[in-house]
Parts: structure tokens; sequence; C-alpha cells
């Protein structure tokens, strides 16, 4: 049974080649731009990722999202959810941190050590 009730939810699900799943850009665009329209308001910025959490988690279960997409989304979240206002404005500022593949540097497990 689903979630009929629930307005956005697609009526059949998508293929993998569907043209309209979004890729990796679309999901880091979606998500960089969302921060720089609350750039001088990291709160109400904050509010609006956790809300883009729930939506990558759904794709990630209607396999829209692949793991190493969603974990690479989480990590910044992750960044940004516990950013001050001069740390959210860094983020926003920050090329490499939107760039597919980043993975970040404080120690998480991601193989790499980040900045080489």
């Amino acid at each position: 049974m689903g979630m009929g009730w629930w307005p956005f939810k697609r009526r059949e699900k998508p293929l993998n080649d569907d043209p309209h799943i979004k890729g990796t850009r679309v999901w880091l665009t979606e998500l960089r731009e969302m921060c720089e329209r609350n750039f001088d308001n990291h709160v109400e910025g904050q509010r609006r990722i956790s809300e883009l959490q729930i939506e990558w988690k759904e794709a990630h279960k209607e396999a829209e999202i692949d793991e190493g997409l969603l974990q690479g989304l989480e990590r910044r979240a992750y960044r940004l959810l516990k950013a001050d206002a001069a740390d959210w404005l860094a983020w926003l500022d920050n090329e490499e941190f939107w760039q597919p593949g980043w993975r970040g540097d404080d120690g998480e497990p991601s193989g790499e050590s980040g900045m080489n």
C-alpha cells in the first residue's frame, strides 16, 4: 500500500534510464541553490536541509540516488548543519565542496584524507 495522499508521489516506479532521474550535479545544484537563497539566514537554510534529507532518503529508497551520492549529500549536509553564520558562508564559497566527488576531511571513513 502506497502513500496515496502524498500529492508529489510518482505513479509508477522510474526506470534507471529515465531522463527525469536527477544526476549527481542536479542534486548538488539543488542543495547549493537552496543554501545560496538562504545565504544570510543559515538557520532557515539548515531547516531546509533537514527537509531535503528526507527527500534524499526517499529518492534513495526509490533507487533514484545510489549509496555513494546519498553519502556525498549527507557529508555536505553534516557540515552545513553544524555551521554557524560564518562557517555557512565559508561552505557556500568553497567551490571544492560543491564538486561531485568531494569527500570531506574530518577523519570520517571516506578512504582518502581529503586535501592532498
